[in-house]
């Protein structure tokens, strides 16, 4: 090595955009990484002049549960403002139940059932706070300005070059890091760099956002609430944190003509005609907008093996179903544990593959619902709209809406089946299949029958869990020990470094569940009283089940409880997973 090189500062993981998908990004990688691994996050701007109010707003159900698992949400949640109710009016002032947000009211299944609204610039803070907790500090004003892929370097080895500039000083200096991950935004750098296809267009409507402290006369105005405006298309009033609202509404090429110069006077000017016939005026206007509505969708999310992107890097539409933030956080979670795992060592580099593998369809879907939603917000009819030409844009929202539900929610989104992390195993019908969300069912703790959540009980620190739904024990003690036994001839299970947890509940309530086995139990002990855990993931308590959850939340794979199950989970761990001591298998 020379003395240039040797002064070459060296990373893990280079993080390039400080939001909240790079954030999150680097939260988990700080979190779940030993020392000396380390981590880097940069951001092109001074965060001074990032620190506004205005930005993404909303986290659902699904993002709320994964920064739970994090241990982010009781943070957000004392400063957010819990949008549980929802309200649709016509042009007239009439309220129309079923339409624009309902089904916001229907978000069940989840102790997170409500929208956090927390507007970004707080969020940052809140997730800044938790990354420097960890010896992680955003770097800000420091900018990529190039990035080469250096040949022949092996796995895990420093791949990239990446030349970084300051935004104070100009001077410019080199990082050598062995992966990149470009969360910097729809106009990316990294993108751009790596030569990236941004598939996709804009269209010609506009949309205008303003924050502020209002008052007004609308009944329910700390709701989230649609207004079908003739003018204004329909038009979004979303009940902020710390007293403040959004007013979102589109620009028409009507309404743009009537400006030479469109600024905050003339944006408060529309947001009080958008709103009609209900009053409305600003104490203070934190923030405002104007923006070009579209959908673009990166090629490839993840290239030469060291290089992803992430958020809207990689994806970009429009806020009518407010998703923008949400889907970059299913990204980022998505990304973290995996590349944890990959960095220890304890995963194979093919594991990273199945980042965009899993990610890429489901912003497809997302995608294909915002075009459909942006235009409707906008009184235009999908574009291949096939029904009556003269449908009322606002009915047809609030079907879409509908259908969107338990994906806008995130409580439906699901990974396909594969042939490595979502496994079908065929062994049963279950409610809850590989790929798809494990419900965060309530439990109690042994001894105190404290209640507790599945999902507190199952962090992600980059860590599978095997649940061994044990049901009733009296029935189920010989599966259970057939279970346990085959278990103990896979000592790789037990290692103090296999990134494996085991969980067993019990179906009632017992004193001691060594003396309801006669033995040790597998893993941790906890208790479902009404069987309602084992109702929900369709479990038959006379026949017990095995689930993997994995870091993530979702469900890995299910087998039924028995001795075959332990070759089962040797199978499925083998796949992905390179402990040393899967040498002995």
């Amino acid at each position: 090595m020379s003395a240039a090189d040797s002064e070459i500062e060296r990373v893990d993981v280079l993080i390039v955009g400080g939001g909240p998908v790079g954030l999150i990004t680097a939260y988990q990688l700080a979190r779940n990484l030993p020392s000396p691994h380390k981590i880097k996050i940069i951001e092109k701007y001074a965060k001074s002049s990032q620190d506004q109010y205005g930005r993404a707003i909303t986290l659902f159900p699904r993002s709320s549960e994964m920064l739970d698992q994090l241990g982010l949400a009781d943070e957000l949640a004392q400063q957010c403002f819990a949008c549980r109710q929802t309200v649709n009016y016509d042009k007239n002032g009439r309220e129309v139940p079923g339409r624009g947000w309902s089904f916001m009211e229907n978000m069940k299944d989840t102790q997170w059932d409500f929208a956090l609204v927390l507007r970004q610039k707080y969020q940052e803070e809140i997730f800044r706070q938790a990354l420097k907790r960890h010896a992680v500090e955003l770097e800000a004003p420091l900018a990529l300005v190039e990035v080469k892929i250096l040949d022949g370097v092996g796995p895990n080895g420093y791949r990239i070059l990446a030349t970084l500039e300051d935004g104070n000083t100009k001077a410019k200096r080199t990082v050598k890091c062995k992966y990149l991950v470009g969360a910097d935004g729809g106009r990316s750098f990294v993108r751009r760099a790596m030569n990236i296809p941004f598939d996709g267009t804009s269209s010609e409507d506009k949309w205008v956002r303003v924050d502020g402290v209002i008052e007004t006369d609308l009944p329910k105005p700390r709701t989230y609430c649609a207004i079908e405006s003739p003018t204004h298309g329909n038009v979004l009033w979303a009940a902020l944190d710390h007293g403040a609202t959004r007013i979102g509404f589109a620009f028409t090429a009507e309404r743009q003509r009537t400006y030479e110069v469109f600024d905050e006077e003339a944006a408060v000017k529309e947001a009080i005609a958008s709103v009609k016939p209900f009053s409305l005026s600003f104490k203070q206007v934190d923030w405002w907008t104007i923006y070009v509505v579209g959908q673009r969708i990166a090629r490839s999310f993840f290239v030469e093996d060291c290089v992803f992107l992430a958020g809207d890097a990689c994806h970009t539409h429009s806020s009518g179903a407010a998703q923008g933030m949400n889907t970059g956080m299913h990204d980022a979670v998505n990304l973290g544990w995996k590349l944890s795992l990959v960095l220890q060592g304890l995963a194979k580099p093919d594991l990273l593959q199945t980042y965009e593998t899993e990610r890429l369809p489901n912003v497809q879907r997302l995608i294909n619902y915002d075009k459909d939603i942006s235009r409707l917000m906008t009184m235009q009819l999908p574009e291949n709209w096939t029904g009556d030409p003269n449908a009322d844009p606002n009915e047809i929202l609030g079907t879409v809406m509908a259908e969107a539900a338990t994906f806008s929610s995130g409580l439906g989104i699901f990974y396909e089946p594969d042939s490595t992390l979502n496994i079908n195993s065929g062994s049963g019908h279950f409610t809850v299949q590989p790929g798809h969300r494990a419900p965060d069912v309530g439990l109690k703790k042994p001894g105190t029958f404290e209640p507790t959540r599945l999902q507190k009980i199952t962090p992600n620190i980059a860590r599978f869990y095997i649940v061994a739904f044990a049901g009733d024990v009296t029935k189920t003690k010989p599966l259970l020990s057939a279970f346990t036994t085959a278990l103990e001839k896979l000592p790789w299970l037990a290692d103090a470094e296999s990134p494996i947890s085991r969980i067993s509940i019990f179906s009632g309530l017992g004193p001691s569940a060594y003396e309801s086995l006669g033995g040790y139990p597998f893993g941790k002990v906890f208790y479902d009283d009404d069987q309602s855990a084992h109702e929900r993931y369709g479990v038959d308590k006379n026949k017990g089940a095995v689930f993997v959850l994995r870091p993530d939340g979702w469900v890995g794979t299910v087998m039924a409880l028995g001795g075959t199950a332990a070759g089962g989970l040797e199978e499925y761990f083998k796949k992905f997973l390179t402990m040393d001591t899967t040498a002995k298998l």
